[in-house]
């Protein structure tokens, strides 16, 4: 294979398992709105609070879309906004009383659709992949950072 048709597998699988959607016609959060939720939860394990500009980084993200997220999900009772009582400007962003029973719905349904595909593929064949990306990945970084010490080298 070319190393440009090795380019554009990789282009063509990164999108392909992106849009995977382990939530597909079964869910009450979109991929976006349960990684948010995932977000809140694991501070709140913590006894934190968490912030949209915190959520907007996390999950890659403007603040503007995670305003509009938070908004919607606090509509459907998911989420709630909750003002900070030593600054104005800041509110966190709370569980519901419902939030975790729609989490663990949502984590329920995409256990379901795992376990169906690695049911089909294979335990072993599951395992050897995630193994082999890890190991790719490794190597992506370490190319990705010489790249970017060669450019910063002849920026000078």
């Amino acid at each position: 294979m070319e190393i440009n048709e090795y380019l554009i597998k990789s282009f063509e699988l990164m999108r392909s398992l992106e849009n995977v959607d382990f939530f597909a016609g079964v869910s009450n959060l979109s991929r976006t709105e349960f990684h948010l939720l995932r977000e809140v939860i694991l501070e709140a394990e913590k006894g934190k609070n968490i912030i949209s500009s915190e959520l907007a980084r996390r999950l890659g993200i403007t603040r503007s879309a995670v305003s509009q997220i938070v908004t919607k999900m606090e509509q459907r009772g998911i989420v709630n906004r909750v003002s900070s009582p030593t600054d104005r400007k800041i509110a966190y962003i709370c569980l519901s009383e419902s939030s975790m029973a729609v989490f663990e719905e949502q984590c329920k349904q995409a256990n379901e659709t795992m376990k169906r595909i690695v049911e089909l593929y294979g335990e072993d064949k599951i395992r050897t992949f995630f193994n082999e990306y890890v190991e790719l990945r490794k190597v992506v970084d370490h190319v990705m950072k010489e790249r970017e010490k060669e450019r910063g080298q002849s920026e000078l």
